[in-house]
């Protein structure tokens, strides 16, 4: 049928499909399903949804048919594909006129040509780009918008295409690149505009993202790219059409090109991928003096400048104005990160040539700037921010401390309302430095300046002191900032009552938590006004959980300050770590890692348990089922209560942490295995009867471990401490462990002691630790003596091992020649601290007082293996023991003898 009956009969189907009445519509959409598979079927659909006189319902089917037919018989190999003949005039048809009145139709129609340009573009279409951008250029404002919308949606699609063919796409069509700029012809109030800067932006991310994902297929476009972006951004061809996305676009472009690895010859050139020789090539041509010296001068005089809103923003809303400081990826975005971030970026990969020019800017702003002038007061603003920015790399060619003492000191004294952004960004500046190069004796000179300045009425002032506190660096000595200790503390209360912002709230309480981490002990004359306010703050802050997380690690480093006073705070402290570490609460998500960390420093640091400290430990067993990557923290805090109060905790929760522990051995890596047996090694070395009872459920796996020669060795050097213990120190437990053990793999006890010293004699060397060694060697002798057959058959293997602890822990006295034990405790020394060391905690004291008891430390090796040889010499009797020594390597004996003489 010729093509205006089968238009009139498809037109009558497609009418017929719109209507609301099932008995008319059912038979047209199975009539138009027929039809999808008949040449000529899109031609028709074409002319329908051209007709702009047609019901509008009507056109929009025929276009939803068409888009789906471009899913199903486009492609070539496709069954009932389209003829080639067909396909060429349908892609003509297509871009005839840009000129649909209706949005949706127009919006589905450039969807539609995306679809087809993904498949074709560009080899069989060609024509498809070029004849966009002419439609583009066009004086008709409908066909503007229409062209744009549709060339949108075509590099939307074609971006999507991940094959390098198909990026080379890009390559062709980015000399039209330029030609959108015809935006000098769309001006801002266009209904254009808009469609046209997203297009620019979504061009740009093709590239941005090409770059990033294949760096060397992009090195055709380094060129190309570079000139474009600079051009836009650092001469004057960008004013006026430029736009502030679009300059992150083109600032991140350059970025890329100039840190990225793949474009840089390695360190010995002859190693270097010729690809990266042909891409720094490119660089280095593009990257001359005059460009270099250009882009530089203008980051920091045009774009480093504060704009009206940032200078509006500081008088009205102070706290966000400080807080828009920047950080994370906000230079992806973002104007003023992105600006310095490629400032950085370009100072540290060409800095020869860049330090001279910024050089040359500071000293065209020495001596102090007159107040009237705004444009000179925002010109220095800059020039400090930049030489703050490259504090690292301008090292070697500034004298920091006479500049600050000739030239920065002054301007912090200028007291005139105007000159806070000098003062303001002086500060900022003296914190990038002071851990770069800042002579330490000018501190207390510094410390004077920011109090003076701190009792500054305007907020900002303080709130810059504050994002880079001159006490959080490496050379900050305690006794040169004592002396302003309790003013500054002070004053940074204050700020901390005053500010409204949950950031502003947070940054004054990372400043303070950083002064109390600096001075420990010496800040406890002056917190008892934040102790008072931290709980009001902790109830105001239920919305905010980050708020919280600095609160949680301001009561960190309070904690720690404190002491073994810190119990005062237990009415607020514990109810904070109850609901923080409660996985029940929702709030756990964001709280649990500092608040498992603050259940940790208190503990450390309490002076003794109550009963309130034991019930929040009900919180453990089901952080113990999440087993995640706060495990150690936990495992952290269950010592802690064993070395704090043994026998009271063990009493209430052992059983439950056995369960625990029990479920957490099945499936655990050897790390996480080690972990949970030392704390049942802690608990049998603070409490030997008590903790064998308790963690009995873990001791065969234990035993069972020795017995077959646990590969892994930090596991059998746990095993082997874990025995040890109960072997020393509770002997009828280790009795009734073998007797169980024997008839679990009915063995006689004999043989089966004898397998585990043989184990022992055999895997002495995975263990690393001196104290172990100690142990074993300690808990080996301890069976003797013995007339039992099996130990005397192994007394060689149990004498092997003594000597080589005792080679482990004895000293030789150089003046008297003997030998003594380097282990051995007589009493508690309080340490001599120097300013800098950290004082000891509650636990550490605990710790010291266990060690003394502990026969690791207690008992001398040389004395043991002296009696336990003289007591099984005197069972056997000279003649059988003279036998039994027999057994021993001559060499051995002669060391031996030789710790042991003179006792």
């Amino acid at each position: 049928m010729d093509m205006d009956s089968a238009s009139s009969v498809v037109l009558q189907a497609l009418t017929q499909a719109t209507s609301q009445d099932t008995a008319v519509l059912k038979p047209a959409e199975e009539q138009l399903r027929q039809w999808e598979t008949q040449p000529g079927f899109y031609s028709v659909l074409l002319n329908i949804f051209n007709n702009h006189m047609l019901d509008v319902n009507v056109r929009w089917l025929a276009v939803l048919y068409f888009k789906n037919g471009i899913d199903r018989y486009w492609r070539r190999v496709a069954p009932h594909a389209l003829s080639e003949e067909e396909k060429t005039s349908l892609r003509a048809g297509l871009i005839t006129n840009f000129n649909e009145p209706v949005n949706q139709i127009a919006t589905q129609i450039a969807v539609l040509i995306a679809k087809v340009a993904r498949l074709d573009c560009p080899r069989q279409w060609p024509e498809l780009i070029p004849i966009l951008l002419e439609s583009v250029k066009g004086q008709d404002g409908l066909q503007q918008h229409r062209a744009l919308l549709t060339f949108y949606h075509v590099t939307k699609t074609l971006a999507s295409k991940r094959l390098a063919q198909d990026r080379r796409l890009f390559q062709d069509v980015s000399p039209y690149f330029d030609q959108f700029f015809i935006s000098r012809q769309v001006g801002p109030e266009s209904t254009c505009r808009e469609k046209l800067e997203k297009t620019i932006i979504l061009y740009t991310k093709v590239l941005l993202d090409f770059l990033e994902y294949h760096p060397c297929a992009f090195i055709p476009l380094i060129q190309r790219s570079l000139e474009f972006a600079v051009s836009y951004v650092f001469t004057p061809s960008g004013e006026g059409v430029t736009f502030e996305r679009f300059i992150v676009q083109c600032m991140n472009l350059i970025k890329m090109i100039v840190k990225n690895d793949a474009y840089k010859p390695a360190k010995n050139i002859d190693d270097s991928k010729p690809e990266s020789l042909e891409a720094h090539k490119i660089k280095t041509a593009f990257f001359t003096h005059p460009t270099l010296t250009e882009i530089g001068r203008r980051l920091v005089s045009h774009y480093f400048l504060l704009t009206e809103e940032e200078l509006a923003m500081w008088e009205e809303d102070p706290e966000s104005f400080a807080v828009e400081e920047t950080g994370g990826d906000s230079w992806k975005y973002s104007l003023r990160p992105c600006t310095e971030v490629l400032f950085l970026d370009i100072f540290h990969n060409y800095s020869q040539t860049l330090t001279p020019v910024l050089l040359d800017m500071v000293q065209n702003l020495q001596g102090p700037t007159n107040v009237e002038d705004p444009v000179q007061l925002l010109m220095k603003d800059a020039v400090y921010n930049a030489v703050g920015l490259a504090a690292y790399e301008l090292f070697d060619n500034v004298d920091f401390d006479q500049w600050f003492k000739n030239q920065l000191l002054g301007e912090l004294q200028v007291s005139h309302h105007r000159y806070k952004l000098i003062r303001r960004r002086v500060i900022w500046l003296i914190g990038q430095w002071i851990s770069v190069k800042f002579k330490s004796d000018l501190r207390p000179l510094l410390y004077e300046v920011i109090l003076s300045l701190m009792q500054d009425p305007d907020l900002v002032m303080n709130l810059i002191l504050n994002s880079s506190p001159p006490v959080d660096d490496f050379e900050f000595r305690t006794e040169q900032f004592l002396p302003y200790l309790e003013s500054i503390f002070g004053l940074l209360f204050q700020l901390l009552q005053q500010v409204t912002e949950c950031d502003t709230k947070m940054q004054v309480l990372h400043v303070i938590s950083c002064v109390i981490e600096r001075v420990n002990i010496q800040i406890r004359p002056y917190v008892g006004c934040l102790v008072q306010y931290l709980p009001l703050l902790w109830k105001q802050s239920e919305e905010h959980n980050m708020l919280r997380c600095a609160i949680l690690t301001t009561l960190i480093h309070l904690v720690q300050g404190l002491g073994a006073e810190s119990k005062n705070l237990y009415p607020f402290l514990l109810p904070v770590i109850q609901l923080s570490t409660d996985v029940s609460q929702p709030p756990h998500v964001y709280l649990l890692e500092d608040g498992l960390e603050l259940w940790l420093v208190t503990l450390e640091n309490s002076p003794a348990i109550t009963p309130e400290l034991l019930r929040i430990f009900q919180n453990m067993s089901a952080l113990l089922e999440l087993s995640s990557e706060n495990l150690r923290t936990c495992f952290q805090i269950v010592n802690a209560y064993i070395y704090l109060s043994a026998t009271e905790f063990l009493q209430n929760y052992a059983e439950s942490l056995c369960r625990s522990f029990c479920d957490l051995l099945k499936d655990i890596t050897n790390e996480g295995q080690v972990q949970v047996l030392k704390v049942v090694e802690i608990a049998l070395k603070v409490s030997p009867i008590l903790g064998a009872h308790m963690f009995q459920p873990l001791l065969p796996a234990v035993f069972r471990g020795i017995v077959d020669g646990e590969r892994y060795p930090v596991v059998m050097s746990t095993y082997l401490g874990i025995m040890g213990r109960v072997l020393l120190q509770n002997s009828s437990f280790f009795s009734s462990l073998l007797t169980q053990m024997a008839s679990e793999c009915s063995q006689e006890m004999d043989q089966l002691l004898g397998s585990v010293i043989e184990m022992w004699v055999d895997r002495m060397d995975n263990i690393t630790q001196p104290e172990r060694r100690k142990l074993s060697s300690l808990a080996l002798l301890s069976l003797l003596p013995s007339d039992n057959s099996v130990i005397q058959d192994k007394f060689c293997g149990i004498i092997n091992i003594c000597v080589e602890a005792l080679h482990d822990v004895m000293t030789e006295d150089p003046e008297t020649g003997t030998f003594k034990d380097c282990m051995l405790m007589s009493h508690f020394e309080e340490p001599k601290l120097s300013d800098d060391e950290e004082p000891p905690t509650e636990q550490d004291k605990r710790k010291k007082l266990l060690a003394l008891e502990d026969p690791v430390h207690s008992v001398s090796l040389q004395q043991f293996v002296y009696e336990k040889l003289k007591a099984q010499q005197a069972l056997m009797g000279d003649q059988g023991f003279g036998v039994l020594m027999e057994t021993v390597d001559t060499e051995l004996v002669r060391q031996l003898q030789e710790f042991l003489q003179g006792l």
